[in-house]
């Protein structure tokens, strides 16, 4: 049965189910004489992830040792930070074999430790001790669960149970909603359109001139009567050619620009505290 430091065995258990349990740091009274034991340096669970053991510093009892503590034989206070040790006496502190590291933890060492726990003892020495009216647990190693001793390994309601105060917050999300459209498009108009074009027109001058005093003598080879004769010339003029071409007369861009802006919202919350009713002088509260 092997067993693991409980942040070794699940390495986030702090922000998962596990923390519940977290109550390393918590400090360890004796529920005898409500003297201070010392405190919890670690949580051990088995491969199931059972809580098994708190490992307790007893600093105040015994300077530089650290013991195991059965899960069963605790009772924990969150509202106050402290686990108790049922019926734990300083003799059986002094009993317990020292817990170095998990290495050196196997069924005889565990064995050791459920020997000091399981009833008082007649003589200091663990070695010699002897137990009284010892209870029929099973000796086979191969055989023995913790379950056999739920005395020892059990977690009950009453002293494991955790009280926890919720309060409510306001979270603040966002999400994007249509407001409005905004249509674009173009359209084609028809207008009429003048243009001046300078064009040429030939047209025919006739000019007609009288030789001075009455006329020129010519030769009779130069008189040359004939009837019918015709001089053609022709005329021109230029006619305005009206063609059509498309040109580029505007470009239009369309883009978005995002504007910053805040919101005020708010709505009613609520939040659970705390009510401590007691006649106990030694109760005293922390809050971490």
């Amino acid at each position: 049965m092997a067993l693991y430091k409980l942040e070794d065995f699940a390495g986030n258990y702090s922000d998962a189910d596990f923390d519940d349990y977290e109550v390393r740091d918590f400090d360890v009274y004796s529920d005898i004489d409500d003297d201070k034991v010392g405190t919890v340096k670690h949580i051990l669970v088995d491969d199931s992830g059972h809580f098994r053991y708190l490992v307790v510093d007893t600093g105040f009892w015994f300077f530089g040792r650290q013991v195991l503590l059965p899960i069963g034989r605790s009772r924990i206070s969150y509202t106050n930070r402290r686990v108790y040790a049922v019926g734990l006496t300083k003799e059986q502190v002094e009993n317990l074999p020292d817990f170095n590291d998990l290495e050196h933890v196997d069924y005889d060492y565990e064995e050791r430790v459920r020997g000091v726990y399981r009833t008082p003892m007649r003589q200091a020495s663990l070695e010699t001790s002897t137990p009284v009216d010892a209870p029929p647990v099973s000796s086979d190693r191969n055989t023995y669960t913790y379950e056999d001793e739920p005395n020892l390994y059990d977690m009950n309601q009453q002293d494991h149970q955790n009280l926890k105060l919720y309060e409510e917050r306001l979270v603040a999300n966002k999400s994007r909603v249509k407001t409005g459209e905004v249509s674009v498009s173009k359209h084609v108009e028809t207008q009429t359109a003048r243009v001046a074009v300078p064009v040429e027109k030939e047209r025919v001058i006739i000019e007609r001139t009288t030789p001075n005093e009455g006329g020129r003598t010519v030769s009779p080879a130069e008189a040359n009567f004939r009837e019918g004769e015709v001089t053609r010339m022709d005329i021109y003029e230029e006619t305005p050619d009206i063609q059509k071409e498309a040109v580029l007369r505007e470009e239009v861009k369309i883009k978005k620009v995002v504007e910053q802006d805040t919101v005020e919202a708010e709505g009613t919350i609520r939040r659970e505290e705390l009510d401590v009713n007691t006649n106990d002088e030694r109760l005293h509260e922390r809050r971490s």
